[in-house]
């Protein structure tokens, strides 16, 4: 893909208030510590994360949007009438339906004519929503959209801590490491055309895909019914009864009190495979993604990543051959934010003057699926 009238004109963020250390979260766990003898301090070592931040409880992922959405808006002097297209683009939702998307066009009263709707591809979703803006924009069927996140992850953490103590399982402390990174935020970008920029900067020149789904099942985060797992529990429980009879029976009470299914988040991760698997494809995207843009390698100045954490970062910066001064991350401070953390990784490192205008610079996402995007711009 190539673009000749893109610019990402603006991107707002929104940062969660309440900051959760790497050792607060080790303390609640140190009853799975004690019982496989491991020592304080292995999440930190093993992530590079010292804290990270999470909303209030029964925060609405819509709010956190709407306030990123008016930042971005602010910052270009652009009205919530020029938008013609609105993305939201998390993982998490505010419901299945409608659109979360529908909740945050109503808050920043966006134009009766534009289109809103949500799109979802794990931590890619903020930049194939740009790609989307991107192909409207070039096509004349719009002059500036939004594309909007915002991900939370107190309820996922509560919920594995709660096992973790429950199982006190070293299989399950691995499988949960992901888990552990996982932080909160928003954020907002705002993509025009070139008649609507006003610096005339951070020009979208183009990107490339690929893809692995045949990994699909490697990471995975959704809800789940406690139920099946109840009768599974019960009939081993009471299986000397004839065919767990007593255990059908007390679920059978359970539906006839009305409780058809407890529903609770749940996220697995094959950390290891999930790397080498993620790097084997980040890197065959990076060859085409360095042909398809024009740039040699020392022409690239920057690049912003999506924030994993140290082990997934270093691999992917060692395997692409970019030297880790070109980088600029947040994963040590803000943790895993999904789909947030790349785009809001971009606008602090240019506030902080590491993105500088005249920069050339990769986005350079991955995704649970597996999928890798990752896009050129002129900063």
């Amino acid at each position: 893909m190539r673009y000749n009238q893109v610019h990402l004109e603006a991107i707002g963020y929104e940062l969660a208030p309440v900051v959760v250390s790497t050792s607060e979260l080790e303390s609640r766990i140190a009853p799975v510590y004690q019982a496989l003898n491991m020592s304080p301090g292995q999440l930190e070592l093993l992530t590079g994360i010292s804290e990270r931040r999470w909303w209030e409880p029964g925060y609405p992922l819509s709010r956190g949007a709407a306030a990123a959405a008016k930042k971005a808006l602010a910052n270009a002097d652009i009205s919530a009438s020029d938008i013609d297209v609105l993305i939201y683009a998390g993982v998490g939702r505010d419901n299945f339906e409608p659109a979360t998307a529908c909740a945050v066009a109503h808050e920043l009263r966006i134009n009766s004519d534009a289109t809103i709707y949500d799109l979802s591809n794990a931590c890619l979703g903020v930049l194939n929503g740009i790609v989307d803006v991107a192909n409207r924009i070039e096509l004349g069927q719009a002059r500036a959209g939004l594309v909007v996140s915002a991900e939370t992850a107190r309820e996922i953490n509560e919920n594995v801590i709660d096992q973790m103590i429950r199982s006190k399982s070293v299989e399950f402390f691995r499988e949960s490491i992901a888990t552990l990174t996982g932080g909160s935020g928003a954020v907002a970008v705002l993509v025009v055309g070139e008649e609507l920029s006003r610096e005339k900067r951070r020009k979208l020149l183009g990107g490339v895909t690929q893809n692995a789904p045949q990994h699909h099942s490697l990471c995975r985060w959704g809800i789940k019914s406690l139920l099946p797992a109840a009768v599974q529990t019960a009939e081993k429980v009471l299986g000397h009864l004839p065919a767990g009879q007593q255990a059908k029976s007390l679920v059978q009470r359970g539906f006839d009190l009305g409780l058809r299914h407890v529903m609770v988040p749940f996220m697995e991760t094959h950390a290891g495979e999930v790397l080498k698997y993620g790097v084997d494809l980040g890197f065959r995207t990076w060859k085409k993604f360095i042909n398809k843009i024009g740039w040699q390698q020392d022409q690239l100045d920057k690049v912003i990543c999506h924030q994993v954490g140290a082990g997934h970062q270093d691999a992917m910066l060692k395997a692409f051959g970019i030297a880790p001064e070109k980088n600029f991350s947040t994963f040590e401070f803000l943790g895993n934010m999904g789909t947030v953390s790349l785009p809001l990784t971009a606008a602090l490192a240019e506030e902080r003057e590491f993105l500088k205008p005249g920069d050339n610079v990769g986005f350079l996402g991955i995704g649970s699926g597996l999928n890798c995007l990752m896009l050129g711009i002129e900063w």
